[in-house]
C-alpha cells in the first residue's frame, strides 16, 4: 500500500492540456472519482469524466461523487467526507485511487477537503498539478497575463467594480474568476471603465467555448458558472 491517493488536475477541458504524469496516473488507475451534478434536465452531466474518457481510460475505472451545487456547503462538505472513506477504503485494499479535479487540484478546488482530510488520517497523498482555466484562457486569447513587472491579482467572484478599477489603476491585471456570482459588478466596471482591456471567458477547452473583447458584447452576455474575465489597462 505504498501508492498514495492521486489528486489529477485536468485542466479546464481540453484533454490534451493534462499533464502526461496525470495521464499516467489516470491510466494506471484501479478506481478515478469524478465530481458529478445534475443537469437542469434532471440528467447526471461529468465535465470531468469527458475529459478522462479522451485519455484511454478503462471506463470501468470510473467512480463518480455526486456534488450539490449550492452556496450552501454542508452538502457538499458530506460528499466529500464520503468520498474520502471511500477512497481510503479502497486505497486499504491495495486499490490504485485518483480523485480528479478541473483546472487545478490546488487552485479554487474544493476537493482540498478531501486531500486534507486522507493526509490527517495518515494517508499518503500527491497533488499532481495542472493549468488553471485562466492560463489557457491566455493562450486562447493569444495574450500575456501579466508581463515584466506587472502584478497579478486572481479573485473569486466576491470582488467589487471598485476593487477590480483600484488594482488595474495601480498598473496590474485583474483575473476575476466564478464570474456568474458577482455578474452585476463586473458588467457595473465595464460600463464605468469602458476603456479598460477585458477579456471575457466561457468553457474553455471544450466545444463550448467562447471569448470575446468587446465591451457591449460582454455586458451583454449571461455569465455561466464556467466563465472568467481577465481586466487590464490597454497597451
Amino acid at each position: 500500500m505504498t501508492n498514495p491517493i492521486s489528486f489529477v488536475s485536468l485542466g479546464p477541458g481540453e484533454a490534451g492540456l493534462v499533464s502526461l504524469k496525470g495521464r499516467q496516473r489516470l491510466v494506471e488507475a484501479d478506481c478515478i472519482f469524478c465530481p458529478q451534478t445534475v443537469a437542469r434536465t434532471g440528467h447526471p452531466v461529468s465535465r470531468a469524466a469527458d475529459i478522462v474518457s479522451q485519455l484511454g481510460v478503462p471506463a470501468g475505472a470510473l467512480c463518480f461523487f455526486r456534488l450539490p451545487m449550492s452556496k450552501e456547503r454542508g452538502a457538499a462538505l458530506l460528499a466529500y467526507r464520503a468520498l474520502a472513506a471511500e477512497a481510503r477504503r479502497l486505497w486499504m485494499q491495495g486499490k490504485r485511487v485518483c480523485i480528479v479535479a478541473e483546472g487545478d487540484a490546488g487552485f479554487y478546488s474544493s476537493v482540498h477537503y478531501v486531500f486534507e482530510r486522507l493526509r490527517e488520517a495518515g494517508i499518503p497523498v500527491e497533488h499532481v498539478p495542472g493549468i488553471p482555466a485562466f492560463i489557457a484562457a491566455g493562450a486562447l486569447a493569444g495574450l500575456h497575463v501579466a508581463s515584466q513587472d506587472e502584478r497579478l491579482t486572481v479573485a473569486p467572484g466576491n470582488i467589487s467594480a471598485d476593487e477590480v478599477a483600484g488594482l488595474v489603476e495601480a498598473g496590474g491585471t485583474v483575473v476575476v474568476m466564478k464570474l456568474s456570482q458577482c455578474a452585476d459588478e463586473m458588467r457595473r466596471c465595464i460600463t464605468l471603465h469602458p476603456g479598460y482591456s477585458y477579456h471575457y471567458f466561457e468553457n474553455v477547452g471544450t466545444a463550448g467555448e467562447v471569448c470575446l473583447h468587446e465591451p457591449e458584447s460582454i455586458v451583454a452576455r449571461q455569465f455561466p458558472y464556467f466563465s472568467l474575465l481577465i481586466v487590464k489597462r490597454p497597451l
